[in-house]
């Protein structure tokens, strides 16, 4: 049991924006666009909806499922870049539940120490913070990516603030 209160604010607020927030973005996103358009790459520098779903998941296996939950790092990074599908969409869904399940698993057993530790991760040595900022800030990145594809090919509003006034000022 994590007795730190920012230890736990921190795990709170990344559980939060992985699981609440960027995961459900994604399917939000998948459920949006047909199994041809998960694949589509608009040009030669830009990879496709599905790729970046592939190096999500494989990102938080290194940084997080591996980093911090001690799983061997298995990670073929430019196979996520590679890949031209198409993988279904289900299957990509299905990757993601597995994901959130992990970092779950990864998140609840974390204790104050770990997050203080350094760890060596593609070459770089971070702490635990650093890992936990890093997958957030990495997985928010690449979902704004995939909501401007899925919205520029489809011309939708994603309505992830929907019922939400955003316009109310800090009291």
């Amino acid at each position: 049991m994590m007795e730190d209160p920012i230890a736990t604010l921190l795990i709170k607020e990344t559980k939060y924006r992985l699981l609440d927030e960027s995961i459900p973005r994604l399917n939000k996103c998948l459920n949006k666009v047909t199994e041809e358009e998960i694949w589509f790459r608009p040009n030669a520098n830009t990879v496709s909806i599905g790729n970046l779903v592939l190096h999500l998941c494989g990102n938080v296996r290194q940084w997080l499922i591996s980093g911090l939950g001690g799983v061997v790092d298995n990670r073929q990074r430019h196979q996520e870049f590679n890949e031209k599908g198409p993988i279904p969409s289900s299957e990509l869904r299905n990757n993601l539940s597995s994901l959130g399940s992990e970092i779950e698993t990864v998140l609840d057993k974390l204790s104050p120490l770990e997050l203080r530790s350094s760890q060596s991760i593609q070459g770089y040595e971070v702490s635990g913070v650093s890992i936990l900022v890093h997958v957030v800030e990495h997985f928010s990145y690449h979902v704004g990516q995939v909501t401007i594809l899925v919205k520029s090919r489809k011309n939708v509003d994603m309505g992830y603030y929907a019922g939400k006034n955003l316009d109310q000022h800090n009291q």
